[in-house]
């Protein structure tokens, strides 16, 4: 086995959160290498999500998933322009379908405010109707900084950012070992041709997304006893069939889940429709999408869209989130750690990255840089 000369970080994993953290960090003079299994960049949570830039508004005000949210959504915007990034502000409309479910929008409203979203406006039925005129709501959030992004190629300037400031990146590069060293951190990976090698680093940045807490536990963290354990969530989105009559001007939201944000109404830059993601804890990541779905999803969909039919709605793609919090537990927020506490200083574990990471990602790698010094 080999080892590289040593750099001051080494980041593992080349979604979006791991590459925005590789541009924070050699933007602010450190050498860095970036450690992807995969034969290319943004395979795994970053490729597979509804593309959604979110304003905000759903989670526990003071929470880092709504702080960073909103810090990020800034970013996006003025980085999509410079950077020429695929970038459309839509807006969304968040809707309550009977009466009876108004008092929860308000009380979302006022969660959005208190988060610091800009611009939220209640509607009414007869308001909502005049913007979207298939639409069946009771009342709704209108959310007119809400957009759709090009995750990919977001990503993938990071990455364009990262290396002109001299990152390295090595793909089919599975990590299979990390171990402490007087010197900060032996990282060991194998790669296609299941060669070893090691690069020693002074610190490790662990943005693996689904396999997060494998990572953790490959430096001797009990992931149990730090509540770091993830949960692989399903969801499933469908398109909307050619020819089939709906057309939307927004992204369309039922009332949040206790899982999840619900089976909404999404749009590409072409302006199609995609509806998802569902919610299916799985013990194994696969991408299949069961065509018989189609009956739950349209069950669903109709009660913002009585209009829809299952025969408007054909498989499209699935993604698996990294859920901290499993079937029916309580809001987790993200696990933003570096580890002197656990005797692991300058390994930072960033865990449980789930939505909004996208939109939450140059927020994130701030916070990551801080934490390494690298302010």
């Amino acid at each position: 086995m080999t080892t590289c000369p040593e750099v001051d970080v080494v980041i593992i994993g080349a979604g979006v959160i791991g590459l925005a953290c590789a541009a924070s960090l050699a933007g602010r003079g450190a050498s860095v290498v970036v450690l992807e299994r995969e034969g290319q960049t943004c395979t795994g949570v970053t490729s597979r999500n509804s593309q959604v830039v979110h304003a905000g508004i759903y989670n526990p005000v003071g929470s880092l998933k709504s702080l960073l949210c909103v810090e990020g959504r800034h970013d996006l915007v003025e980085r999509c322009q410079r950077w020429n990034v695929p970038y459309q502000k839509v807006g969304k409309l968040i809707v309550a379908s009977e009466a009876a479910d108004q008092s929860r929008l308000e009380e979302l409203f006022e969660r959005g405010r208190a988060n610091g979203v800009e611009g939220l406006r209640c509607l009414e039925a007869s308001q909502v109707q005049a913007m979207e005129p298939q639409l069946h709501a009771a009342a709704a959030i209108e959310s007119p900084e809400t957009g759709i992004v090009d995750a990919v190629a977001y990503a993938r300037s990071f990455w364009t950012e990262a290396e002109q400031a001299g990152a390295v990146m090595a793909l089919c590069s599975e990590v299979i070992r990390i171990e402490a060293h007087p010197h900060g951190y032996q990282v060991v990976a194998r790669n296609s041709e299941s060669e070893e090698s090691g690069v020693l680093a002074a610190a490790v940045v662990n943005a693996a997304g689904l396999d997060a807490d494998e990572m953790a536990a490959k430096l001797g963290i009990d992931v149990d006893d730090a509540g770091y354990r993830l949960h692989r969530c399903k969801g499933d989105y469908f398109s909307l069939a050619p020819g089939s009559p709906l057309q939307l001007a927004h992204l369309i939201y039922p009332l949040p889940e206790v899982a999840g944000l619900g089976i909404h109404a999404t749009l590409d830059f072409d302006g199609r429709l995609r509806f998802g993601p569902d919610t299916e804890y799985v013990d194994r990541t696969h991408f299949n999408v069961d065509p018989a779905k189609a009956e739950v999803f349209s069950s669903a969909i109709a009660r913002y869209l009585p209009e829809v039919e299952p025969s408007w709605l054909v498989p499209d793609y699935a993604g698996v989130r990294p859920k901290l919090a499993g079937p029916g537990e309580a809001f987790r927020d993200f696990v933003i750690q570096e580890e002197s506490a656990r005797g692991f200083p300058g390994f930072v574990n960033l865990i449980g990255i789930e939505s909004p990471g996208l939109t939450a990602a140059t927020a994130i790698a701030r916070r990551v840089s801080q934490s390494l010094s690298y302010a």
